[in-house]
């Protein structure tokens, strides 16, 4: 009986933390999938921060590959803030 009960319990564990798994993939799509159409958006130049926003986006795209879903996130969320900082930047 105790058998059952902790199969029950791990196999209905299993199944309700699979979404969350599916989720943060989903974002980490979302976000890369939004810096992307930003970097294409960015003034032509070649200073460091451009080159730091396509690093970032480069080390995304390897941590989802990974399967490193958080890391994703939190990489492309860095690089869109950089990206939203560029853009909003007076141009000479």
């Amino acid at each position: 009986m105790k058998r059952t009960a902790l199969a029950g319990l791990f196999i209905s564990a299993a199944m309700l933390a699979s979404p969350v798994f599916s989720a943060d993939n989903d974002l980490c799509t979302s976000k890369l999938q939004e810096l992307k159409n930003k970097v294409t958006s960015l003034p032509a130049s070649s200073n460091s921060t451009t080159m730091e926003i396509k690093r970032l986006m480069s080390s995304a795209e390897a941590s989802q590959a990974a399967g490193d879903d958080t890391k994703c996130v939190t990489e492309a969320t860095q690089a869109s803030s950089l990206a939203d900082q560029v853009r909003n930047q007076p141009t000479p």
